[in-house]
């Protein structure tokens, strides 16, 4: 049987084919020729390689001539059509976005290691997961690798599924307790584990991290592995068993050298070293003996190698290219209990009914917990809203009789109890209190269970008297909400599209109901979104709101994390505040990121000014952390547990006398020195922190990797693939063509603020009417209209720059009316059904651009890259232009930067008649055979540059250096004819 090499021409099924790489030596991989990679196919060798035969690119047909500008419109769309470009970064032909020139760094960064063992530490909003995609993207197209695996919190796996289909065309599938059942019933067979039978998959680290799975996954562990808030797997300084557990996974995961490690986080140090240096351990052993404070210059160059920080302002202006993140403006505006005397009283009660609670020094400490969580408990839903409090008061035990005990028999049966008999505390109960860290879940219930674990029984019909109270404050008499009407209308006006933030799904729906009732400005639409919904539900809640005019967001802390909002919300109000300072640079977080089309994004620390709570977490933590973001430009967590310090304060509170409580005892490290709760000694312990961090970026400054070494490499691959403007160029050209053009258009609605793109200008909106392209293109659309993308069935609002308000489609290379439109004009060129195609494979014009005639030939080559690595050599593709001057002897062909000016610029300034044009274009397909040979030594010669551009890229590896050749001869896509203008002597 005949053997066909990879990227030789083929024909079988009346069609012409390109064949692709194929892993099973019997299925012969096949590509159109004129088509998309959703068309491939295998022929199977055995049955049907008799019907193939080799076939040779058919030349321009005279019949199918056009203008020149049809050829232009041709080039672009085949660079546009291609998916596996041959330029140094193999990857971005395939992506669903642009990257920003610093988010290639990593990528540079990781192709010089072998294996890739990279820590990008990066701050909030710069695009951490872009950039560890873009790596994974490239290592799949460059062959190294063929499987991976995302390692997340489990709220993140999600967002980390749709960002590796929408933007680096990888379709992975979600592994956590919620999907195994379905993805077993997937496996062909029982001995294969989903890790083995999925090749792409985002896993929640938690579920991978249990002893039960553990095992399974390490030993199918694929080659490539994502860590994300890799922190979180750090080594813990204390007993936090979680932590430890994720920690020693990846330990094991990274103790297979081989294997390409990438570790995510914003927050790498958490203000310990030691947990700092378990992390640079993962990627080198010997990273985690190393002395961070006294680095030799030797030791800090090869850390500089695995590890990349940067902040927003060391990236706000880079490589000649801005990214416009936003300023975050925060301002502090209080309300009074005491404007609502019904409320203060309520206050007052609940805060004499939480004294009580743990007003019990006899009590063992396990109970006395429980007793704290609930007083907390009973406080903060009286501080969210009244809604949250008649509902966390509202006990379910109630009436339950074998529970009503007098108070003494309470307290004489737990204070009598042997210590080792006393009941444990369920330490779960405190995080329906408090607020988690953000990588952890955020419940957002009200934490009624917490109440009925701690209250006492004899307290019942108290609490049912606080619930009546509650239930008659909603409305006039809530002063909290009366004030952030007011609030939230200024931000409104203002032209903002608000997110108000609350900790419970009670206080979110009460707010959200009085809001639309209250707030009279036209349009307005104000809607709750909290953990009730799943994580779909959420979703398509927010896009619904995102469409509206006027939109304001009442949600719960589910939306604090997994989900970006920047593009249709810019201003938060925390209606309660977090009891975690980093909650709240998650919150914030949301809007505050790259994508933001406000300059300003404003934020609004709402609390009590005669709530002593709100007072606390307010001059401890909360302001605290916004001058550490003011001054140092990024978010420094606490490096104390926060529970801890918030219990000890709060507690001082309730105290009847100068009494330690001893609470904290139960094999709890001691969370300040001397367990002492003044301000100034958790000050000194942050500040300690934020200095470290500093000292950290200044010694960890990224200097592996300098601009002009990436701005050669993008240089390299926009000649392949094109940029953003060609993009533009293109898209206007063959809509125009096809008989659509594109009108500029005004925003979905006046109130959506103004965008910009990346050079600050205001970003052109664009409409594009849709039924007057062809039904192909049509067709290809289609997805848009049924998932609700598009702003209507038969207009599409879209803009080129690179951010989208909402309901404008952001279209960039492989959007699919890009793709649409390239492949429609290359397919039908190519088998020219039509007399006169849109986009022409050859041309002539008269034009003072040339002064004798001259040829243009529009060359695709396919180039095979073959490593020591790859079993299989990869093939890619490139449009080369190329030109000659005069005949035979005579013949000068130019440099490819003169050839392009003249396709691209070129301009016709005589006219030919029909006889003419079809003589000269005769002629210059004869000259064809005559050419061959060089063109062969073109795409030799430029198979050596690129060669020269892989190995630059990728060196240093066990890999070995890469070979590029052409396979030969190159197709000639398109030949134009430019004839130098005849002047007449009159």
């Amino acid at each position: 049987m005949p053997k066909f090499e990879v990227g030789s021409l083929v024909r079988v099924r009346e069609r012409e084919w390109v064949v692709l790489p194929s892993p099973r030596d019997d299925v012969l991989l096949l590509r159109p020729l004129g088509g998309a990679e959703a068309e491939i196919c295998g022929i199977y060798r055995p049955l049907e390689e008799h019907l193939v035969s080799a076939a040779d690119f058919p030349p321009p047909r005279v019949e199918s001539a056009g203008d020149f500008e049809s050829g232009r419109l041709l080039r672009d769309a085949a660079r546009l059509a291609l998916r596996s470009g041959a330029g140094p970064f193999r990857s971005l032909g395939r992506l669903g976005m642009r990257p920003r020139p610093y988010q290639l760094v990593p990528l540079i960064m990781a192709l010089r290691l072998d294996p890739v063992r990279l820590l990008i530490a990066d701050d909030v909003g710069i695009g951490k997961t872009v950039e560890a995609a873009l790596i994974a993207r490239e290592l799949l197209d460059r062959g190294e690798i063929r499987r991976l695996t995302v390692l997340c919190p489990p709220h993140l796996c999600d967002q980390w599924q749709r960002e590796l289909r929408e933007k680096f065309a990888i379709d992975a599938v979600i592994v956590r307790s919620s999907t195994v059942a379905a993805l077993e019933r997937q496996l062909p067979r029982g001995d294969l584990s989903i890790f083995d039978y999925f090749p792409f998959t985002v896993a929640s680290i938690d579920y991978v991290k249990h002893d039960r799975h553990r095992a399974a996954f390490v030993g199918a562990c694929p080659e490539l592995v994502i860590v994300d808030e890799a922190h979180t797997a750090a080594r813990p300084g204390g007993r936090a068993s979680a932590q430890q557990q994720r920690h020693d996974l990846v330990r094991e995961i990274a103790a297979r050298p081989e294997r390409h490690l990438l570790l995510l986080t914003a927050t790498p140090h958490s203000g310990i070293e030691e947990s700092f240096s378990s992390l640079l351990g993962l990627l080198r052993p010997e990273f985690a003996t190393l002395d961070l404070q006294r680095l030799q210059q030797a030791e800090r160059e090869q850390l500089s190698r695995h590890f990349v920080q940067r902040r927003r302002a060391d990236v706000k202006q880079w490589l000649g290219e801005a990214t416009p993140f936003p300023e975050r403006e925060w301002t502090e505006v209080t309300y009074r209990l005491e404007h609502s005397p019904q409320y203060r009283q309520l206050f007052e009660k609940v805060v004499h009914v939480a004294r009580n609670l743990i007003g019990n020094a006899r009590l063992p400490t396990q109970r006395q917990r429980v007793r704290y969580w609930a007083a907390l408990a009973l406080l903060r839903c009286v501080m969210s809203s009244p809604a949250a409090a008649a509902t966390a008061l509202a006990l379910r035990a109630g009436s339950d009789p074998d529970r009503m005990l007098a108070d003494n028999e309470d307290d004489e049966l737990l204070g009598s109890a042997p210590p080792d008999q006393e009941p444990p505390a369920d330490e779960s109960l405190g995080s329906y209190v408090h607020d988690r860290d953000e990588h952890e879940d955020a419940p957002d219930v009200e934490p009624t269970h917490v109440i009925e674990e701690g209250s006492r029984p004899s307290q019942r019909a108290t609490l049912r008297d606080l619930v009546k109270r509650a239930e008659a404050l909603k409305g006039d008499k809530d002063p909290k909400l009366l004030r952030a009407q007011v609030i939230l209308e200024a931000l409104l006006r203002d032209g903002y599209h608000p997110i108000v933030y609350c900790r419970y799904i009670a206080t979110a729906k009460y707010v959200a109901e009085e809001l639309q009732q209250r707030l009279t400005l036209k349009d307005l639409r104000v809607l709750a979104v909290t953990g009730e919904r799943s994580e779909e539900e959420r979703e398509a809640l927010v896009a619904e709101l995102s469409a509206s005019p006027r939109r304001l967001l009442v949600a719960t802390d589910c939306l604090s994390e997994g989900i970006n909002l920047q593009h249709a919300f810019d201003a938060v109000l925390h209606y309660d505040l977090p009891w975690n300072p980093n909650r709240l640079e998650q919150r914030e977080g949301r809007v505050d990121r790259y994508g933001q089309p406000r300059a300003t994004v404003r934020t609004v620390l709402f609390y009590g000014e005669d709530n002593p709570i709100d007072q606390a977490v307010m001059k401890v933590l909360l302001r605290k952390a916004v001058t550490i973001h003011r001054s140092l430009g990024i978010a420094v967590p606490l490096p104390i547990n926060s529970e801890t310090v918030l219990e000890t304060l709060i507690g001082s509170l309730f105290r009847h006398d100068a009494q330690q409580l001893a609470l904290f005892d139960a094999g709890q490290p001691s969370a300040l020195p001397g367990d002492a709760a003044d301000l100034e000694q958790v000050e000194q312990v942050w500040e300690r922190a934020v200095e470290r961090e500093r000292q950290s970026r200044t010694r960890f400054a990224q200097r592996a990797i300098r601009p002009d070494e990436v701005a050669r490499e993008l240089e390299e691959s926009d000649a392949v693939l094109g940029d953003p403007h060609t993009v533009r160029d293109f898209v206007l050209a063959a809509c125009a063509r096809l008989g659509a053009p594109l009108l500029a258009s005004a925003p979905p609605s006046e109130s959506t603020a103004p965008h910009t793109n990346r050079s600050g200008a205001a970003a052109t909106i664009w409409r594009l009417d849709l039924p007057s392209l062809p039904g192909a293109i049509r067709e290809r659309l289609a997805p848009l209209l049924r998932h609700g993308r598009a702003a209507s069935t038969t207009t599409l609002l879209l803009t080129f720059d690179d951010l989208a308000a909402p309901g404008v489609e952001q279209v960039g290379r492989n959007h699919p009316l890009t793709t649409a439109l390239a492949d429609y004009l290359l397919e039908t060129a190519l088998t020219a059904e039509q007399s006169t195609p849109p986009a022409a494979r050859c041309g002539v014009i008269r034009t003072r651009a040339v002064t004798q005639r001259t040829l243009l030939l529009l060359l695709r080559a396919r180039m095979l890259i073959e490593s020591a690595r790859q079993p299989l050599p990869t093939l890619a593709e490139e449009l080369i232009v190329c030109g000659v001057h005069g005949r035979a002897e005579q013949r000068t062909w130019l440099e490819q930067a003169e050839a392009l000016e003249l396709l691209n610029h070129a301009q016709p300034a005589a006219s030919l008649t029909p006889d003419e044009r079809a003589h000269h274009l005769q002629q210059a397909l004869a000259q064809l055979p005559e050419l061959h040979d060089q063109l062969r030594v073109i795409a030799e010669q430029r198979a050596h540059r690129l060669e020269a551009a892989h190995n630059r890229v990728r060196t240093a590896t066990q890999a070995g250096r890469a070979r590029v050749r052409p396979n030969l001869p190159p197709d000639v896509l398109g030949l134009y004819v430019l004839l130098p203008v005849i002047e007449v002597n009159r």
